[in-house]
């Protein structure tokens, strides 16, 4: 009795390995194989990450075994923005999350545009201590002409040929400090895709794209448009844009798969090969919840890896670096898209600092949220986890106006460039079109003139023209500071959390603010 009762278990453990779709399509010859994937980690590790919607990477590494127990012929991969993010990861420019991805099995990965934030020689570094490969087809250096990282690697799994090829957004030259990526030109996506589909169709049965490129439709190439545009690929494994799609998006023959973000799911493809063609696939998405029916028991030597690294610098996170008397939200749909209490908070600490007219942050570099009570250094490093310095330029009403028009040009779409302001106000028209949508510009109550020079206060990241904030490149720089954590840090000691004038500094016509919205 007892031996049929785990006969039962393990008929019931399988089907939940292998979908049964999949599995229907399959022969006596065939060949099934699977993919596991994630993207856009960004530093996550631990399941309470991302307000308890994380899985966690030991969580993941126990599911990945538990299906190459099933079947051997899996891939583990990752689309990229996964080596900077939380601040276990950022204090050591990004080691620590490669060895806590050489322990959880990786097979290749695609390096995104935040893979590049402590700087493109720093990413090759990083390269040679992982035991995968970092893979990209369309990134070279700009001295040699030469390919930074491997274009592909192919594998072999039963007779069967996979070549896998990378592609990053050559948006990565402004969606990270322009200055870290100055010595890296990323060449045309779509065309280094048919490069590769031409080369590796010859001699292998499956050819698998793992790209940073993303389907958001404002960006300047997306996945969707590549798998349109180049015929031959058989599955991609995409991110950047944080989209979930539950069961892929299929455009022509290619099936294009994305986890969302954050490690909020685990994706997961099946494929059938029969006589050196993909006959059947499928995919899906593991949620947090079902990784824990997969996989009960977290890997223990990720594990306790990690533990090693939260001990060797507890001390120093643990510091309390402030107070706050209250919570603040930093949800990123709302800092991306309209004016937001935290964002106000930041702006402020910002100009009040370097004592100029205006200052801005972009919605893209606030990270986090900030809970009432002690704020402890870990706090300001999730806030601002990438490390920018302040600079306090000079530019004309001209180029104030065209920041701010910039700022809501992709609304309604969030957009990481989107401005948290103090010091001037402002209103806008959705309805209207883009470069036409910024009217009543106060900058300390009185209008602004197009003529006049004003101090702004911005980060380096958009001070060199990131989120496209090329009218601010080459602006005289009349102050540089420290970090943003650490003004942020000493303002909040000096003048605590004052709430003055919350929401009222962007209006958009016939909408609230999010700050009303935040208080309902």
């Amino acid at each position: 009795m007892q031996k049929i009762r785990w006969i039962l278990f393990a008929v019931v453990f399988t089907v939940f390995l292998l979908p049964a779709n999949c599995l229907a399509a399959a022969g006596a010859d065939d060949v099934e194989i699977t993919i596991l994937h994630t993207n856009d980690m960004h530093g996550r590790i631990l399941p309470e990450d991302d307000g308890g919607r994380s899985i966690g990477l030991p969580e993941i590494a126990a599911a990945v075994k538990a299906v190459r127990q099933v079947n051997p012929n899996t891939l583990l991969v990752d689309a990229g923005d996964t080596l900077h993010g939380m601040p276990e990861i950022n204090i050591s420019r990004g080691e620590n999350m490669v060895t806590l991805l050489n322990e959880t099995g990786y097979d290749c990965m695609v390096p995104g545009n935040h893979d590049y934030n402590y700087g493109s020689k720093r990413l090759e570094e990083l390269s040679r201590q992982m035991k995968f490969p970092l893979l990209s087809a369309n990134t070279v250096d700009r001295k040699t002409g030469k390919l930074l990282f491997p274009a592909y690697k192919t594998f072999q799994m039963q007779g069967v040929k996979i070549a896998v090829f990378g592609l990053t957004t050559p948006e990565t030259a402004y969606k990270t400090a322009p200055a870290c990526v100055q010595d890296v030109q990323f060449v045309d996506a779509v065309q280094s895709a048919r490069d590769m589909v031409r080369a590796l169709r010859k001699s292998n049965d499956v050819v698998i794209a793992v790209t940073h490129i993303g389907i958001d439709k404002n960006s300047v190439v997306t996945t969707d448009q590549i798998a349109s545009d180049v015929p031959g690929i058989d599955i991609i494994i995409d991110g950047h844009s944080h989209t979930e799609l539950p069961q892929g998006l299929t455009v022509g023959h290619t099936l294009i798969v994305q986890t969302g973000c954050y490690d909020h799911n685990l994706g997961r493809v099946d494929f059938v090969v029969r006589g050196h063609k993909v006959v059947a696939k499928t995919a899906r998405l593991y949620t947090p919840e079902e990784i824990k029916e997969l996989a009960p028991v977290p890997d223990e030597a990720l594990a306790q890896k990690f533990t090693a690294i939260q001990k060797r610098n507890q001390p120093l996170f643990d510091s309390v670096v402030a107070n706050s008397d209250r919570s603040f939200s930093g949800d990123r749909g709302v800092v991306r898209l309209a004016e937001s209490a935290l964002g106000d908070l930041c702006a402020d600490a910002m100009r009040v600092e370097t004592n100029a007219d205006v200052a801005f942050v972009n919605g893209g570099g606030i990270r986090s949220g900030l809970a009432a009570g002690n704020v402890t250094k870990r706090d300001m490093m999730s806030i601002f986890p990438f490390g920018n310095t302040v600079k306090k330029i000079e530019v004309s009403g001209a180029v104030l106006q065209a920041v701010l028009e910039h700022s809501v040009s992709k609304y309604p779409q969030p957009f990481g460039g989107f401005l948290q302001v103090s010091g001037l106000r402002f209103s806008f028209q959705p309805a209207l079109m883009p470069d036409h949508r910024v009217s009543e510009v106060l900058v300390g109550g009185i209008p602004l003139d197009s003529r006049k020079m004003y101090t702004v206060t911005v980060n380096d990241f958009m001070y060199s023209g990131g989120d496209a904030y090329d009218m601010l490149r080459n602006a005289r720089i009349i102050g540089e500071y420290g970090t943003c954590e650490e003004i942020f840090a000493d303002y909040l000691n000096k003048n605590g959390v004052p709430v003055a004038d919350f929401g009222q500094r962007i209006k958009r016509a016939g909408l609230e603010t999010a700050v009303e919205q935040e208080a309902a």
